[in-house]
């Protein structure tokens, strides 16, 4: 064989140790995490919270904040595999020092300071504003299913939970009087000065068990008595009942509420619901909104509950944008899911509030029978149109059309980047803890943002020089 290759000498021992930082390039994204950490990013919550001076020395906050910002950032999220990668990436063996901080180290932390790694999300869009990208002209609210961190193995229906835990409520008395026998035949045999009171391996699992569908069927039936007082509620005052019947009926359909049999509760995180997602298929999911800024698809405004319909995000999604930015962007374009009388109305008042500042655009959806908008309406708007008839009207005007029509092109791109590079799940189980790393899922995404825009300036400089 003629051909030559380039030398190749697995044993070849280096005559200098070689420096991890040559290894890496000068715009590598882990510099850029490095760079933010050291310079930019408030990190005085981490290091407040470690007042004690006993036990072994922790790792360093900025190491590991290191390492979870550029593993969220690119999609490496699990503590075991942060480990890993700490081990066997360069770009996280740079951003570690070459320390390796085992997986436990990493749960911990982000255990430990999960609010304060949420806050980056308000840190990193804080970057985003000063370096300009974030001008607030126009904004898109969504929301999407984000994968929970639950089985759909470990889930009961309310019908088989009450089944099951009459069997296991029998097992486990049956298991109580066996080992009271055993108890009582071992006291005889060896004295009652004697052990043998320890629950048996197989009763501490049934009652751990029925411990658990007790507390499942329990919120059911509460979510369901919740359910019926509010909708009764509502009907009373829409019939202009006073307030002590309003109350009077709302406690009265609690009481009679019964839960549907087919309604679930998941074991591993009660707090996820099943929820129909993109492709068709049912798993247990969290729903994520998100305010996108048009100019360079930054979340400006984000939230995680486990309703799976978006119409009652709409009104908390405005006022939080308000309060974390001090100020309503001047167009809000929104797609149908949530349209609805209240919400139009509540859109309308806005605008009247705000000397039309700030101007909504929903798609209304469907019209019921009997409402009919021009298809290029013109001229006024008839007096008796409803709400949901003006929205609609407007949508159809030609700024109207171009308003909506950038819609889809400033959110849909933010949520499939998120789940390409970062993973569209979360894997911390509950609520408030799901919705603490939605808030760095976010931020990350803000940072990446960040990232390609001082690289594009940066490469920009030169040329314009």
């Amino acid at each position: 064989m003629n051909k030559r290759f380039k030398p190749f000498d697995p044993d070849a021992v280096m005559l200098v140790p070689p420096s991890l930082d040559e290894w890496l390039p000068d715009n590598h994204l882990a510099r850029f995490i490095a760079d933010l950490v050291a310079e930019e990013l408030d990190l005085s919550r981490f290091y407040d919270s470690y007042a004690k001076t006993k036990g072994q020395p922790p790792y360093d906050p900025r190491l590991m904040v290191r390492i979870l910002l550029y593993g969220y950032c690119t999609g490496v999220r699990s503590s075991r595999e942060l480990e890993r990668a700490c081990v066997d990436v360069v770009a996280f063996r740079w951003l570690a020092a070459q320390q390796a901080p085992d997986f436990r180290s990493i749960g911990r932390f982000r255990k430990r300071h999960l609010s304060v790694l949420g806050n980056v999300f308000l840190q990193a869009l804080e970057l985003c504003r000063a370096a300009g990208m974030v001008s607030l002209g126009r904004v898109a609210l969504d929301g999407t299913k984000v994968r929970a961190n639950a089985s759909r193995r470990k889930a009961m229906s309310y019908a088989r939970l009450t089944e099951k835990q009459k069997v296991l409520a029998q097992e486990v008395s049956d298991l109580l009087a066996d080992a009271e026998a055993t108890d009582a035949s071992e006291d005889a045999r060896y004295g009652k000065d004697k052990r043998g009171d320890e629950l048996p391996a197989e009763l501490a699992e049934k009652t751990s068990r029925l411990a658990k569908m007790a507390a499942a069927r329990k919120q059911l039936e509460e979510e369901a008595a919740d359910k019926a007082r509010k909708e009764a509620e509502r009907k009373a005052r829409d019939r202009g009942d006073d307030d002590d019947t309003v109350a009077a009926k709302g406690a009265e359909a609690a009481a009679e509420a019964a839960v549907k049999p087919t309604a679930q509760r998941n074991f591993t995180d009660p707090d996820a619901r099943i929820m129909k997602t993109a492709d068709g298929s049912y798993h247990y999911c969290y729903t994520g909104q998100a305010v996108v800024d048009a100019d360079h698809q930054v979340i400006v405004t984000n939230e995680l509950n486990n309703t799976a319909v978006d119409v009652q995000q709409l009104a908390p999604m405005i006022e939080n944008t308000a309060e974390t930015l001090g100020q309503l962007p001047s167009q809000w374009t929104i797609d149908a899911g949530y349209c609805s009388a209240g919400n139009l109305e509540h859109v309308r008042q806005i605008e009247a509030d705000n000397d039309g500042s700030t101007e909504f655009f929903i798609a209304t959806g469907r019209l019921k029978h009997g409402e009919q908008v021009q298809d290029a309406p013109r001229g006024r708007i008839p007096n008796n149109a409803t709400a949901k008839e003006r929205m609609a009207r407007k949508l159809k005007t030609k700024r109207g059309k171009a308003v909506y029509a950038r819609r889809k092109a400033i959110i849909e791109p933010v949520f499939g980047q998120i789940h390409t590079r970062q993973g569209k799940h979360v894997l911390l189980r509950g609520l408030e803890q799901a919705r603490q790393e939605w808030n760095l899922i976010a931020g990350c995404h803000n940072l990446l943002k960040l990232f390609k825009f001082r690289a594009d300036a940066q490469a920009a400089a030169p040329a314009l020089a």
